[in-house]
């Protein structure tokens, strides 16, 4: 019975670090995404750094480093690039990995 709690408390700790990090990440991104055109570009260059970071914790290297770069390019105020990261980015995440929710397991 033990081992079956343990994995069960694995596979509830590995969900939430996931909902933690790239459910928070995705949600940030759509919100600055849908909302750019009020927000200041310093407001959207904070966001995509700690998005940046939050895909980095999670270890998906790729959307990270491109959310790092729309950072960047929202700062140099470069619109087209910015918006062109940020896609790519999105699109990467997209294809992450995602926990696959195992067979339900009874625990007493």
């Amino acid at each position: 019975m033990e081992i079956s709690r343990k994995k069960l408390r694995e596979e509830v700790l590995n969900r939430i670090k996931y909902v933690k990090n790239c459910v928070l990440a995705r949600e940030l991104c759509l919100l600055i995404r849908t909302n750019r055109a009020v927000l200041e570009p310093k407001d959207v260059q904070e966001i995509c750094l700690y998005i940046s970071g939050l895909c980095k914790e999670e270890g998906c290297e790729e959307p990270s480093e491109l959310c790092r770069k729309a950072a960047e390019a929202i700062g140099a105020r470069d619109e087209e690039k910015y918006l062109e990261l940020c896609a790519q980015s999105a699109m990467k995440c997209g294809e992450s990995r995602r926990p696959t929710p195992k067979r339900a397991t009874y625990v007493a």
